[in-house]
């Protein structure tokens, strides 16, 4: 068997994310994440692992995420072509996502790229964004 190749020194292993109600946040993430072509990496009772950590901790001390609040404000993602984009905002809206700046959709990043900025039901925030052709 062929040893898989040593991680980049450097690079991120995972990034954790806690939940206030981890089966809203799976609801809200599991598409978007597998779309994406993330694979369900480890589930236990109070967490889910796409490499990408959503845990629902006995430790938190509040019931919501303020991205304008010191911590994490969004998460970025590179998508192929602006249709792509179009299309996952099509359906993140339908998965309880909404969409920011809406008046400047889908330039709110700059004229140079087509994104989206959308906000889950527990007020995280992800870019969607694809350079223009």
């Amino acid at each position: 068997m062929t040893e898989p190749p040593a991680p980049i020194p450097g690079t991120l292993h995972h990034i954790e994310i806690w939940a206030p109600n981890l089966d809203r946040t799976v609801s809200d993430w599991q598409w978007l994440l597998e779309d994406l072509g993330y694979t369900l990496h480890q589930s236990w009772d109070n967490g889910r692992s796409w490499k990408l950590v959503f845990e629902q901790s006995p430790a938190l001390t509040a019931t919501t995420h303020n991205r304008c609040a010191p911590g994490l404000n969004h998460l970025a993602f590179h998508i192929d072509t602006a249709d792509r984009v179009d299309l996952l905002t099509a359906k993140a809206r339908e998965n309880g996502w909404t969409l920011l700046f809406p008046e400047r959709h889908p330039h709110a990043g700059g004229s140079h790229q087509h994104a989206a900025y959308l906000e889950s039901r527990d007020g995280f925030e992800i870019e969607l964004v694809a350079p223009l052709a």
